[in-house]
């Protein structure tokens, strides 16, 4: 089969199953909602704030508050692309017709990475408008120094954390074993670890919390803790670890039976 119709074949597989296509507009209207409400009490709590935290105020950072909850959408997403060919049995009739694994492998990821990456950017931009627009004096413009920057990156980041999870998925073959991994770890394993002294330093390494550093303007942002990397140093380290499952995913299902 050429490679443009298992293209194809992915991309209805998508968006007929209804499922994938609710997790996506969860993801943005969390995201945006979550984002607007908490520039909402950032804005009317900001006198209450201390000192270090205002001087290091980033507005644009706020507008993607909702990002922390938005991703969790963003992770069912990429698993249910990859887990339900296995708990339907659709793995099989999808590897008779397309032989060749890796690219099999490579079209489901790169439609669903691509479909997510669309959705990402446009909640990243109208969850920075928004917050913005509710920060109201205290905003900050676009056309600000790194603030594309961030604002592209925020849709990245939430197109690499779908890939991710899509790796994950494929090296475990199931969604209830990815979810119940994946969830809990960037929900609380991950922000636990973070605050830990013992465990900072290893944390920052992780990929959720190398890859947010994209979306901060402000270096130290809201009295954070310097980091030894940059915005662009903490996405490619989410990318290192998004590499990393992608190649697992694809060892495992090269070598093991459907």
């Amino acid at each position: 089969m050429a490679f443009s119709a298992v293209l194809r074949s992915e991309w209805t597989k998508i968006r007929t199953v209804a499922s994938t296509t609710w997790t996506l507009v969860a993801a943005f209207i969390v995201t945006v909602g979550a984002g607007a409400g908490l520039s909402a009490l950032v804005d009317n709590t900001f006198k209450d704030m201390r000192p270090q935290e205002q001087a290091t105020f980033d507005p644009t950072l706020v507008s993607f508050s909702g990002m922390t909850l938005g991703q969790l959408a963003m992770i069912v997403f990429g698993v249910l692309v990859v887990g339900t060919e296995y708990s339907s049995g659709m793995i099989r009739t999808s590897l008779a017709a397309v032989p060749r694994r890796g690219g099999f492998l490579f079209a489901k990821l790169s439609v669903a990475t691509g479909l997510a990456l669309v959705v990402g950017l446009v909640t990243s931009f109208l969850s920075f408008f928004v917050g913005q627009a509710i920060l109201g004096e205290r905003g900050i413009g676009i056309g600000e120094p790194n603030v594309l920057r961030a604002v592209l990156g925020a849709g990245l980041y939430m197109a690499l954390i779908t890939l991710f999870s899509m790796g994950v998925a494929t090296m475990l073959r199931s969604s209830m074993l990815s979810l119940g991994i994946l969830m809990p770890f960037f929900f609380l394993v991950s922000n636990i670890l973070g605050v830990v002294g013992a465990t900072q330093k290893v944390a920052r390494y992780l990929p959720d919390q190398a890859g947010s550093k994209i979306m901060q303007v402000v270096p130290g942002a809201m009295g954070s803790d310097p980091l030894p990397y940059g915005p662009w140093g903490g996405l490619g380290i989410m990318a290192l670890w998004v590499a990393a499952s992608v190649i697992g995913g694809y060892l495992v299902l090269k070598t093991r039976d459907a």
